[in-house]
């Protein structure tokens, strides 16, 4: 489960790649177990030539020492860092690796801004990174950057959707599942009741609705008879 930082981080890094003409995308997959790329992007240079960069997020010491594998397979790669994480481990990235810093908007910043900010923060760069070569074979890249775009465009479109991808009857069942939450002495934190509620609510509103419609019909069929009468 990714934590509230790391969400923040990710937003933040998409809106940077973007702004800089990129197209980036999480969570890539590499091949022959060169293992995920936290957020990889892709862009194509005036002269033509495919740029491709790696990002991998960390936000505490444990998460930076983590045994996973870094998949820095890029033409430049970088680690995106809390400026407290980057100053106290500084010294033990490679000169090659670039550095970007995660900073979020604190309230006086806010406060000051003309527009509302679209990201919970902003990036600046600590450190470029050095080119090297791509260490995987550039069509792979493509296949599974695209592969990823794919995934998230079928989440987007699951979301668009939402309930009514589900049938009655699997709604029905993920509903006994959580009666065990049910609190009888707070009913305000049950979903249940707050559907019922909703419904009744709605179902009352529909109702009053009509009968405002069908007294405005009769108060007009009243003027209409007391015109005709002699």
């Amino acid at each position: 489960m990714k934590t509230k930082l790391t969400l923040e981080m990710e937003a933040t890094l998409y809106a940077y790649c973007r702004e800089a003409g990129a197209f980036a995308v999480e969570e890539v997959t590499m091949p022959d177990d060169a293992g995920i790329v936290d957020t990889l992007s892709y862009q194509e240079m005036p002269d033509q030539q495919i740029e491709w960069r790696c990002y991998e997020l960390k936000v505490t010491k444990s998460d930076f020492h983590s045994k996973a594998k870094l998949s820095f397979v890029g033409h430049y790669n970088y680690f995106v860092l809390p400026l407290k994480l980057y100053q106290d481990v500084q010294a033990e990235i490679p000169p090659r690796i670039g550095v970007l810093i995660y900073r979020p908007f604190d309230a006086e910043m806010l406060a000051t801004a003309t527009e509302a900010p679209t990201t919970p923060g902003y990036l600046t760069v600590a450190r470029p990174p050095r080119h090297q070569e791509l260490q995987v074979p550039e069509s792979a890249l493509t296949t599974r950057f695209i592969a990823s775009q794919a995934r998230e465009v079928g989440k987007a479109k699951q979301m668009a959707t939402g309930l009514k991808q589900y049938s009655t009857e699997r709604l029905y069942q993920e509903l006994k599942k959580r009666h065990q939450h049910y609190d009888i002495y707070d009913p305000e934190a049950n979903f249940y009741d707050q559907f019922i509620d909703d419904t009744q609510s709605t179902a009352v509103t529909a109702l009053q609705a009509e009968i405002d419609a069908l007294n405005l019909e009769r108060h007009d069929l009243q003027e209409q008879l007391k015109e005709r009468r002699p």
